[in-house]
């Protein structure tokens, strides 16, 4: 991989929420904005409540087209109400990334402290597409992008990425 160059992805983001519109869907726009800077593909943005079946029904859409390569959600991770987007989306996925969910809340603690641990955040692999789970404030959006999510979907991260994995994107 010495010569290995950026690989662009293309990739949908989901916002969950019972109360933002796209007006005030801070989390959404801050990810989509960080993903194009990074050089890949915003698939698509879409808007959903907090319903166990309306995330799956958006996120499963994304994880059968075979052109999504990963799937970025923020929101309804807490533990508080209708928060459900980990319930919603870990029976779809073929494996679980904990090594995700255990980074980020290590991350978080430096900024939140103890707080972190009401953070749900996960990832995993669902038809070989990469889903992760993010909390639904832009902090901790932004934490999950910049510290892990941007050098995983960089093919030129070393020793090794996610992107390694994409077999659309080796073949």
């Amino acid at each position: 991989m010495a010569d290995a160059k950026f690989k662009p992805l293309n990739i949908a983001v989901l916002t969950i929420s019972d109360t933002r519109g796209e007006a005030e869907d801070v989390s959404g726009k801050r990810l989509v904005e960080a993903l194009t800077q990074a050089g890949h593909s915003n698939a698509e943005k879409a808007i959903v409540k907090d319903d166990i079946y309306a995330i799956r029904a958006a996120v499963s859409r994304w994880i059968a087209d075979p052109e999504i390569d990963a799937v970025l959600t923020t929101g309804g991770t807490g533990i508080t109400g209708r928060d459900g987007t980990p319930e919603a989306i870990t029976p779809l996925l073929d494996k679980v990334i904990d090594g995700f969910g255990e980074m980020f809340r290590v991350l978080s603690y430096e900024d939140i402290k103890t707080s972190t641990l009401q953070s749900r955040a996960l990832a995993g692999v669902a038809n070989r597409t990469f889903v992760f789970v993010l909390p639904g404030s832009s902090g901790a959006c932004r934490l999950a992008w910049e510290k892990l999510i941007s050098a995983q979907l960089d093919f030129r991260t070393k020793p090794c990425n996610l992107v390694q994995l994409m077999p659309r994107l080796i073949e």
